[in-house]
């Protein structure tokens, strides 16, 4: 059972904080090659705390999202997969809009996990 205080996602942080402001800069003196692998693991990190802290609520957007669109219910792995093979089948192009709005919510959903500053 999860405790109340450090949060996952605040031990998360903590840890990305740690490594960028005191082991990544001794890293890049001793070998800049481990400083720039400590950066990118950091930048995980800071994906890893994004993921657990936004990616619930941009899940439940999605399903709902496809659920819309297709008409019925399932998993997300369900309704996925059932949109794939709409557009492999060309039942759905990009010309739909309702389909075209999907993708370009869930884009930005994951976006702002993977990468918050790319917008």
């Amino acid at each position: 059972m999860a405790q109340d205080r450090p949060t996952a996602s605040e031990l998360l942080t903590a840890i990305a904080d740690f490594l960028r402001e005191e082991v990544t800069p001794a890293l890049d003196r001793a070998d800049p090659r481990l400083g720039f692998q400590m950066r990118v693991a950091v930048n995980s990190l800071a994906i890893l705390e994004r993921e657990g802290r936004l990616g619930p609520a941009a899940d439940a957007r999605e399903h709902e999202r496809l659920v819309a669109l297709l008409g019925h219910n399932g998993t997300l792995e369900e309704l996925n997969s059932d949109l794939a093979h709409q557009i492999r089948t060309g039942q759905r192009d990009e010309r739909d809009a309702a389909l075209m709005s999907h993708l370009d919510a869930t884009t930005a959903d994951k976006i702002a996990i993977a990468n918050p500053k790319w917008r």
